[in-house]
């Protein structure tokens, strides 16, 4: 047959998930018409109906043990529930229709199922061309009834058996393809089918003198492509209920999305790696010929999927996809002495192979002295058999260790075609696995660069994927927030997040989600994402919820972020649970980094063991960078030798108003009205939250110092503070004004203003941490400061002269708001690996 009469063939196959049910039938019987009436002849290629394969299974196990009557029942039931499926399917598709085509073609060949279980159950025997006889019978069900359903539709169409052109060898289970003998049947064959549509078995086969084979796991998708090739086919369609190809297991990473575009070569790496929409030869007719594959979903069938063929992406930014084979074994074999002549790499892969073991992945040490395998968890036990009885002379003399076994292990495997031809692939791979505390077992990478491996202990899988996802952005970085506390700054952070959510996402391709709120009455948790515009009245209609449970839920998402907007003295033990789960935070809350000592060093020491990011700028200047400032001076090696400071925004803003004449209470209220204070300005103004401020910063030094460490006065009388409501507070301060007021003034009267500083003094004795209200002349730095500014001078070896000043807006819900999107930024930057 010349290749000019079927070249408008396409080849259309349909997984049996798409056809196990009445309705997903009718879909595809729809999607077939729509096909051929519109873009020329089609082939179709089917799978089994839903579970049949395994039932079938079930079925012969039960035969073979001498259970004939199991047998017999699930053999009828499976034949009982494809009839209804085509009954049901006809009903909708053609009402009044008869159905008895559908009947007649399952019940002849259930008759032949049974008829055959039945034989298995006299000789009591399941040998692997049994089990390809039995669950042949899923398909030939399958093709039969889509045949029938097309026929009596108004489609016309003819059931073929694929046993009858595809010509493989005994290997049953896992038949290798005649591909001469199978051209030259379908040359034969092909033109009976003209002006109908032929419906083919996926999966099965025969060897030449007609014994039923089958191709392995995803063999219907093999199928399509060996039929794809004998017909000389424009395409390959292969419908099933997903989107395509998917970056990574969408059951891993949520934001995982089908991929557009892959090669032939990528294809097959992929399938190589396990990836369940391939069958690891699928694409050897397809790359032979040069037909392209489009894989494509039921569900949306105007959706594009993924095309496949030889040219690929031409996108060289992004990587293609990230796998993850999970259920296997690590073995390890290490040598003591090594031989010159050991090959024992070339060894144990042969020792394997002879007994029948998959092996995912192997490499060697440069010079021979250690080889890595990994094969199936399952298949441990005889692998290591195997091994040890191909070296066993070395292992009796010693020559050897014994064999190290690690098991669960994954191999996870990032594939990038057009990545490899650029630099820092691996390296960006493995940083960012190493960032997020993920111990590299093996690795491995094959000349191509076409993709990178590496294997990972089991309970790592799912944190592993999301960051290597996350970090090779294949589309965007999505960031996922929960708030806990939505007071001033939290209200804030969210319109601020609200407001530039597009543009975060256009230039720097950043897309924050807000999951999850909480304040100290509810927990509101969405995974899918909470609107901003609605936030206030999703959460007061929220009533209860564990912020525990929720911060553990958070860590399934992409970068997830805890950030800490509240006043609590509890959050440091949530945060540190939240870095068990994988969650980042940032912290606007002073107390945690404030507690004492066993708990602040168990909170880092947490975020070091995860591996986990935790930042905390805003607990010290608002948006003002005061300590990565420190940080950096301590990096680079500069001693400082003292810290001074207005680090209140709001103290600093009420000296200024009592500079200008502002009663002590009137201030206090106008700074609280504006967001400045804390809820109880008493926590301002007794200096504790200026004295945190101090006590952070002197233990970024190393110091190890405790709030009870930092020598306090407040800025009005301790008295005054006793006030146990705010509207308390100012009344009392409004009868203490007089006497506050003539303090300022006496101060005037010296040329001086009222501040209220904090010092860290490291250069004279015994390093001292004060905090407290004092009169500073004209040429001091704190005397220019206006509103809510604050500043920090560190004085340092290399800044002795010239202290190194940070200034600027020192309080507000807006900056301080901006401070902590700017973490939150800086998270996501360090996730990405760039």
């Amino acid at each position: 047959m010349t290749d000019a009469r079927l070249s408008a063939y396409r080849v259309v196959k349909f997984g049996g998930s798409s056809l196990g049910e009445s309705a997903r039938l009718v879909r595809a019987v729809g999607i077939i018409g729509r096909e051929h009436e519109s873009d020329g002849p089609v082939a179709i290629v089917v799978s089994a109906f839903g579970d049949t394969t395994d039932r079938l299974l079930k079925a012969v196990t039960a035969a073979a043990a001498g259970q004939i009557e199991p047998a017999t029942q699930l053999a009828d039931a499976i034949s009982q529930g494809a009839v209804e499926i085509g009954t049901r399917a006809l009903q909708e598709l053609a009402p009044g229709a008869d159905a008895a085509p559908v009947r007649t073609a399952v019940y002849e060949r259930n008759e032949a199922l049974r008829s055959l279980l039945f034989g298995v159950s006299l000789v009591r025997e399941m040998t692997p061309q049994t089990v390809d006889s039995v669950v042949s019978f899923g398909e030939r069900i399958a093709s039969a009834v889509v045949a029938a359903v097309l026929t009596v539709s108004g489609r016309p169409a003819v059931a073929v058996d694929a046993r009858t052109w595809m010509v493989t060898d005994d290997t049953f289970g896992a038949a290798l393809v005649d591909w001469e003998a199978t051209q030259a049947r379908l040359d034969a064959l092909a033109p009976a089918w003209a002006g109908r549509i032929p419906v083919h078995t996926g999966f099965i086969g025969a060897t030449p003198d007609g014994r039923t084979t089958t191709l392995g796991r995803n063999g219907s998708d093999y199928t399509a492509t060996l039929l794809a090739r004998g017909l000389n086919a424009r395409e390959v369609v292969r419908w099933t209920d997903v989107s395509g190809v998917m970056t990574a297991d969408p059951e891993l990473v949520d934001d995982a999305y089908p991929i557009a575009h892959l090669t032939y070569a990528e294809a097959l790496e992929l399938a190589n790696f396990g990836a369940k929409v391939f069958h690891q030869r699928t694409m050897i007719p397809l790359m032979e010929s040069g037909i392209p594959m489009r894989i494509r979903d039921t569900m949306s069938p105007d959706a594009p999927g993924t095309l496949i063929d030889a040219r690929g992406a031409a996108d060289t930014e992004h990587a293609t996809s990230v796998t993850s084979l999970e259920h296997l074994a690590l073995i390890g074999v290490q040598w003591r002495r090594l031989p010159e002549q050991a090959r024992m790499g070339e060894r144990v892969l042969r020792a394997l192979d002879e007994a029948d073991v998959t092996v995912w992945m192997a490499n060697q040490a440069a010079h021979g002295q250690s080889v890595a395998v990994v094969v199936p968890q399952a298949r441990v036990d005889r692998a290591c058999e195997a091994i040890r009885h191909a070296l066993r002379d070395e292992l009796r003399r010693g020559d050897l260790e014994d064999l190290s076994i690690r098991a669960p292990v994954t191999l996870l495997s990032l594939v990038a075609e057009t990545m490899g031809r650029t630099p820092n692939v691996a390296g960006r791979y493995f940083g960012a696995l190493g960032a997020m505390g993920v111990n590299v077992l093996a690795i491995a990478q094959g000349a191509s660069s076409r993709s990178v491996s590496a294997v990972i202990a089991a309970d790592d899988t799912a944190v592993a994927v999301r960051t290597v996802h996350s970090a090779f952005n294949f589309s965007h970085q999505e960031v996922n927030l929960f708030l806990a506390g939505c007071g001033t700054v939290g209200s804030a952070l969210l319109e601020q997040i609200r407001t530039q959510r597009d543009a975060l996402l256009a230039r720097q391709n950043v897309r924050l989600r807000v999951v999850g709120i909480a304040n100290s009455r509810a927990v509101l948790f969405d995974p899918a994402g909470i609107d901003l515009d609605t936030w206030r009245e999703r959460l007061q209609g929220t009533s209860g919820g564990d912020l525990e449970t929720a911060v553990a839920a958070l860590g399934r998402l992409p970068v997830p972020i805890l950030v800490d907007c509240t006043a609590s003295d509890q959050m440091s033990a949530v945060i540190a649970k939240g870095f068990a789960h994988g969650v980042h935070a940032a912290a606007a809350n002073k107390k945690p980094f404030a507690a004492d000592r066993a708990a602040y060093g168990a909170l880092f020491a947490a975020a070091r063991a995860q591996h986990r990011d935790l930042r905390y700028e805003t607990t010290v200047g608002a948006s003002l960078p005061v300590i990565e400032t420190l940080k950096d001076l301590v990096r680079t090696g500069d001693v400082v030798r003292r810290i001074e400071g207005s680090f209140s925004g709001t103290l600093g803003y009420v000296c200024n108003e009592l500079s200008a004449g502002v009663p002590i209470h009137d201030a206090v209220a106008e700074a609280r009205r504006r967001g400045y204070t804390e809820p109880n300005p008493a926590e301002d103004l007794n200096g504790q939250d200026v004295a945190r401020k101090a006590l952070i910063l002197a233990r970024e030094l190393g110091l190890d110092a405790d709030l009870a460490d930092v020598v306090v006065e407040p800025l009005v009388p301790a008295e005054l503070l006793e006030s146990r409501t705010a509207d308390e507070l100012l009344q009392r301060l409004a009868e203490a004004a007089p006497a506050i007021a003539a303090r300022v003034a006496a101060l005037a009267a010296e040329g001086k203003q009222l501040r209220y500083l904090a010092r860290i003094l490291l250069d004279d004795g015994a390093p001292r941490i004060e905090v407290g209200p004092v009169g500073v002349d004209a040429s001091h730095p704190a005397a220019r400061l206006v509103g809510t500014e604050a500043f920090v001078a560190f004085t340092t070896e290399r800044h002795a002269v010239y202290p190194l000043l940070v200034q600027g807006a020192g309080a507000g819900a807006q900056v301080t708001a901006s401070g902590v999107l700017a973490d939150v930024l800086g998270i996501a930057r360090s996730a990405r690996g760039r």
